[in-house]
């Protein structure tokens, strides 16, 4: 999954699947569900996130937890 937000547009893209968009619905106000050629949903568009979505606390749930290791 991969996630990206476009804080010009207010807009928050989630990639589900690593495949083109063949197909698009809009599945409720201001959100678009993304299909490929075989109805598999690919990706999430949602418009105006900021009010749909906290985003910060969304954001950093998906870091990794993996700790760093500082260089020698």
């Amino acid at each position: 999954m991969k996630i990206n937000y476009y804080p010009e547009t207010d807009s928050l893209y989630i990639h589900l699947a690593d495949k083109s968009s063949f197909d698009s619905q809009e599945i409720s106000e201001g959100v678009v569900a993304d299909y490929d050629e075989l109805g598999n949903l690919v990706g999430l568009d949602i418009d105006n996130a900021s009010k749909k979505v906290q985003l910060g606390e969304f954001i950093i749930n998906q870091l990794p937890l993996v700790p760093l290791k500082a260089s020698a």
